[in-house]
Parts: structure tokens; C-alpha cells; sequence
């Protein structure tokens, strides 16, 4: 028996970053899309645990107990007083250190897996609490939809969405580490009077209302100016977008995977191509969003 469990990628449309915190951590404004790239996490019966992973940059992917899919299973186990005696294999779709939470996503998949396979009957509620241990973006992989994060992002209030958005995103030629990213920020935001992050009004509305063009107007990455401090050619890309008339354009979270909101699909698909054409980043993928969490198949 094997129980597997599609898991989306997500995009900050606003992240909102308040000062670096005695425990090393920020306060954050976080409000979360889930998006139509996906991993499949499969957790099968084994003599031990092991970790397997296959597509996009699969060589990139740790195969041992670092890996958030392995530290979920770890965690759920322990609980449950039970062996976490399991082959995980990792089919990636959603980019490897991209600012789009794929390895949230893989732990996020492995625990509703193994909770499914192993009949622990854990709840939401538990299963909520282990991901927000293994870290700021794993509940949201999840929940799924959209929502606002606070406190380090963990904390989440489901929001409502009245319509689909458009993405298209450029994928970088290497990655940015997220704690480096925030390092920076923090490098950056030396001697500034650093504000409480709190969400956009206008942002929730646009998103409640599925207005695209009031959405482009209020999207926000606080990390933006960081990650293009440590990825100076991002700015490029960004350009690229905007020239071939996104509505918005943006870094992804962390980066270095930039983000751009368009109208509709025929949109997303000029603005793919136009990046394609630009030379200014990797592959280029089109998504929508909302999508659900994370669901077994």
C-alpha cells in the first residue's frame, strides 16, 4: 500500500517584514497564494526510512534527514510512538530553492501522507502544530488557497478569493538562500525605524473582489531589495516582464524565482514568451491560483 498527496507551490503577494527578533526570526505580514505547480509525495512501507526524489532540479534535493519531507515523517512518528519505517519518493514539479515553498510543500505532503497511511488520526489542528515546528511555510502548504501568515508566517487566517489570478514565473539560474536573503535585509535596514507589518487593506479587498488590476496595484516584497542586493541580474528579468505588459512584477518570497501578475491565461502566455525571448532567466512556467492544499490522490 502507498498513499501519495499533490501539494502546491505558493506565491507572496505581499510579504510585509517587520525587525529581526531575539530569536533570530521576523515578524511578518505573509499573505499566501497557492498556485497550480505541484509535487506528488508518495510514502510507501519500508524497512527504514529513506528519501527519494525525481524531476527539475532533483539533484539539488537533500536525500537525508534534513529533508522536510523526512523531518515531518520524523516528527509524526515520534508522537505517535511509532517506527518512521518509510520510502518517501519526491516527484518535484515546483522549483528547487525558488521562493516558492517546494520543500515546505514536500514536508507538508509527507506528513497528511504518512498520517494517512499510518491511521494516526491526527488532526488538523495537530497536524497544523507539527508543520508549524518544521517551518514558517509548511502550514500553508496544507491549508492551501489563500491566507494571511503572521508571527513568522505560521500563523494563518484563511482568506476568501473572488476569482482566479494569472501568474507566470521566470525560474533564476541558481538559487538564493532564504536565510541569506534575510540576512541582508536586515544588512540593508541598519539604523531604520522598521515598521510593524501589517496587511494591505486595498490588497485583501483586491484579492476578495478577484480584481486582478487592484491586486497589481498593491502586491509588495519587502525582501525584494535584499534578494536583488545578492541577485543584481533579477532586476533584468523584473524589466522583462514589465515590458511585455505584466500588470505586476515581483520577487517570490526569498527569490530568486520573480513573479508576474497578468490578466487572464492568453496574457500569461505572451508574457512567458516574451520572457522566453528576453535571455533573462531560466525556464518560465504559468500557473493560477487559488488552488487547494494539500490532498491525497
Amino acid at each position: 500500500m502507498s498513499v501519495t498527496v499533490r501539494v502546491p507551490a505558493k506565491v507572496n503577494v505581499q510579504l510585509a517584514v517587520g525587525a529581526a527578533r531575539a530569536d533570530g526570526f521576523h515578524d511578518l505580514a505573509n499573505v499566501f497564494l497557492a498556485v497550480g505547480l505541484h509535487d506528488e509525495v508518495t510514502v510507501t512501507p519500508a524497512d527504514e526510512l529513506r528519501i527519494t526524489c525525481e524531476g527539475p532540479d532533483a539533484d539539488q534535493v537533500p536525500l537525508d534527514r534534513t529533508n522536510l519531507a523526512a523531518r515531518a515523517a520524523l516528527a509524526l512518528a515520534a508522537r505517535r510512538g511509532i517506527e518512521p519505517n518509510v520510502h518517501i519518493h519526491i516527484a518535484k514539479d515546483i522549483p528547487v530553492a525558488g521562493g516558492m515553498a517546494g520543500g515546505s510543500a514536500d514536508g507538508a505532503g509527507a506528513l497528511l501522507a504518512c498520517n494517512t497511511l499510518w491511521g494516526t488520526g491526527a488532526s488538523r489542528a495537530e497536524l497544523l502544530a507539527i508543520c508549524a515546528e518544521l517551518g514558517s511555510d509548511v502550514p500553508f502548504s496544507l491549508v492551501g488557497g489563500a491566507a494571511l501568515g503572521v508571527g513568522r508566517g505560521e500563523q494563518l487566517t484563511v482568506l476568501e478569493v473572488g476569482g482566479t489570478f494569472h501568474w507566470v514565473f521566470a525560474m533564476a539560474g541558481r538559487g538564493l538562500s532564504t536565510p541569506a536573503v534575510f540576512r541582508e535585509f536586515d544588512r540593508l535596514a541598519q539604523g531604520q525605524d522598521i515598521p510593524e507589518p501589517v496587511a494591505s487593506a486595498e490588497l485583501l479587498e483586491a484579492l476578495a473582489k478577484g480584481d486582478a488590476e487592484a491586486l497589481a496595484a498593491a502586491v509588495s516584497n519587502d525582501l525584494q531589495p535584499a534578494a536583488l542586493s545578492l541577485f543584481p541580474e533579477l532586476a533584468d528579468t523584473l524589466e522583462a516582464g514589465r515590458g511585455a505588459s505584466a500588470l505586476a512584477a515581483l520577487v517570490s518570497g526569498s527569490g530568486p524565482t520573480t513573479a508576474f501578475l497578468v490578466r487572464d491565461a492568453e496574457a500569461a502566455e505572451k508574457v512567458a514568451a516574451a520572457l522566453r525571448a528576453s535571455g533573462t532567466c531560466g525556464a518560465v512556467r504559468t500557473a493560477a491560483g487559488p488552488v487547494a492544499g494539500a490532498t491525497v490522490l
